[in-house]
């Protein structure tokens, strides 16, 4: 009797783990894969045709239909030529500069209003906020005459300062970085304060480390809105050394020498900083976005 059940249980030992069966994709599924490439295509090829365009000679930016590869050879003397017009380097350097100052203003105006608006006991905190969130609300261009008069008498025209100044602080910055601020637990600031942490000490030795994506959405969203100015830029300044890179393009169309393949070029020199920016940071930007989401 004891050796049949050992039979047994050694044959239920040795029968191998059913195998499990891979999942079937459902028809839903591969309709949702199938749109979700259509609209990929849809989004990158905008992008693929600049990068093929700034290649193309006249003949292919000119023909009927639309040419999709150069057929006619490559021409890499766009990039030289467009180079040849505008003054890159220096229109490079310019909107480096201002896209960085945008970003470092907005990033610490943006800290200082919403620590306020969350850890400092103020006296109508709902008013006061609503009041910045209602600058999200006015257009910039009914109030872009008194900034460009302020400027001018400033004597600040055609420099970083002018370029900067009226976009050193943001709404958005604030709402965004006050949803993250709220997530954190009063304790936190109770605790650091029986350690004898000060505001400051708390800001910046424990807040800002902790929201480190928030703080990195809002950095990328600043600086992809400040590459991309281009009324601002036109106004405040004049001399083609001191304007951004977006208004270089501009003159890239006007031009004596005018050729689409040239004005592409120029367009992905411009695109490339930010397209960069976008890929590497997107999920900073997602979890930046959400992190306020859930308390």
């Amino acid at each position: 009797m004891t050796s049949t059940l050992d039979k047994t249980a050694t044959s239920t030992q040795r029968k191998p783990p059913p195998t499990r069966r891979p999942p079937r994709r459902s028809p839903r599924n591969l309709g949702s894969y199938l749109v979700l490439g259509v609209l990929f295509v849809i989004v990158l090829f905008p992008v693929y045709y600049g990068l093929v365009g700034s290649l193309m000679g006249e003949r292919d930016t000119n023909s009927f239909p639309p040419a999709l590869w150069p057929a006619h050879g490559l021409h890499p003397e766009n990039y030289g030529d467009a180079l040849d017009i505008i003054p890159l380097g220096n229109q490079y350097l310019t909107s480096v500069l201002q896209t960085v100052g945008i970003m470092l203003g907005q990033l610490v105006t943006s800290v200082l209003a919403a620590y306020a608006f969350v850890f400092l006991p103020l006296r109508w905190r709902g008013f006061w906020f609503g009041v910045f969130l209602s600058t999200m609300m006015i257009p910039f261009e009914s109030i872009i005459i008194p900034n460009y008069l302020l400027i001018s008498s400033l004597g600040l025209k055609d420099t970083i300062a002018g370029l900067t100044l009226p976009f050193l602080a943001t709404g958005f910055g604030t709402f965004l970085l006050r949803q993250s601020f709220l997530s954190f637990p009063t304790e936190l600031r109770d605790a650091a304060r029986v350690d004898g942490a000060g505001h400051f000490r708390f800001l910046f030795s424990i807040l800002v480390p902790l929201s480190r994506p928030s703080l990195a959405a809002l950095g990328i969203w600043s600086a992809l809105s400040a590459w991309n100015m281009y009324f601002w830029p036109l106004l405040a300044t004049e001399d083609p050394k001191h304007q951004t890179i977006q208004i270089g393009i501009s003159q890239l169309q006007s031009s004596d020498g005018d050729s689409p393949g040239m004005v592409l070029a120029g367009v992905m020199l411009a695109l490339f900083p930010t397209l960069l920016l976008v890929i590497f940071g997107q999920r900073f930007i997602v979890r930046g976005l959400t992190a306020g989401a859930v308390k």
